[in-house]
């Protein structure tokens, strides 16, 4: 593993920040905003309800850059009806490394709560769905007079990692067609399946993050999919003996209400590795300062 005293001093900054809210439980002020997105029948859209967390104060008056984060099937909220830890913590990490954070709700305006436990082929929200939900926030995000809209990214998780690869994908006629591109995208442990049967021509650059010991959405079909991307290759990583949402503290499970997965009615395995954890974080960190 890599010790958290290497590399440049952001990073380091950064790593700090995150695990110390980890620890801590830290909350960062929010603000809940809404926007519509580009599902929804002519002039009716879906309006999409959001929590905005704006980054830290900075000495230059000048907008910052964005981060759009989407969440996994289990929705943006825990059971009490607060947002996760998952969304809260790294809505933090991306404000204290100067970054707005937006985290966006596709579930509660849809009248669902979770997606884990429904088949893929019956969920009442789609990847299509999602997919406009993200070219709605990116255009909600440039119209902000405090975000730069040169450097506006998209972040998903699991089913949200798949909406990002759609969303980024250009052979889908909207994404194509979108007034704004994002500047750059991230994808923890995504369904790739889809996407690779499509085709993927990438509009921005895209780092995929996977677990090697992934039962739920598998790496192959990423490595396949970076592998015969058109345009910008995607970059990857993939961690050794991680379980799909490695980037947690959560002891390994096995999810028998999942009907999904790579063998379906068997279960699923969700849960953290340590290792991983941290070098996805760096990784990711990396990342956005490059782009």
């Amino acid at each position: 593993m890599r010790r958290l005293c290497s590399g440049p001093a952001w990073l380091r900054h950064g790593l700090a920040v995150l695990f110390a809210a980890f620890a801590a439980g830290t909350s960062v002020a929010q603000e809940r905003v809404s926007f519509p997105s580009l599902d929804g029948a002519g002039r009716a859209p879906v309006v999409l309800t959001a929590l905005w967390f704006a980054a830290a104060p900075s000495p230059s008056p000048a907008p910052a850059p964005a981060i759009a984060l989407f969440h996994g099937c289990g929705g943006a909220f825990d059971r009490r009806g607060v947002l996760s830890r998952r969304m809260v913590e790294y809505a933090a990490l991306f404000n204290r490394a100067g970054f707005h954070a937006l985290v966006v709700d596709s579930l509660t305006p849809r009248y669902e709560t979770e997606l884990c436990t429904q088949k893929a082929g019956s969920r009442r929200v789609t990847q299509a769905n999602r997919r406009l939900d993200a070219i709605g926030a990116v255009a909600y995000l440039a119209e902000r007079s405090d975000v730069d809209p040169q450097r506006i990214g998209l972040v998903g998780w699991s089913n949200g990692g798949s909406t990002v690869l759609a969303a980024t994908n250009r052979r889908h006629r909207d994404v194509a067609g979108a007034a704004l591109q994002p500047a750059f995208a991230v994808a923890f442990y995504p369904g790739c399946e889809f996407e690779l049967r499509r085709g993927y021509e990438a509009v921005a650059p895209l780092l995929l993050l996977l677990g090697e010991a992934d039962d739920w959405t598998p790496a192959a079909p990423c490595r396949n999919l970076a592998r015969a991307a058109v345009g910008v290759a995607p970059e990857l990583e993939s961690y050794p003996g991680a379980h799909h949402g490695f980037d947690s503290d959560q002891p390994v499970r096995l999810r028998k209400d999942v009907p999904n997965g790579a063998r379906p009615g068997h279960g699923v395995h969700v849960g953290g590795q340590p290792a991983a954890w941290r070098a996805s974080q760096e990784r990711l960190l990396k990342f956005l300062a490059a782009h």
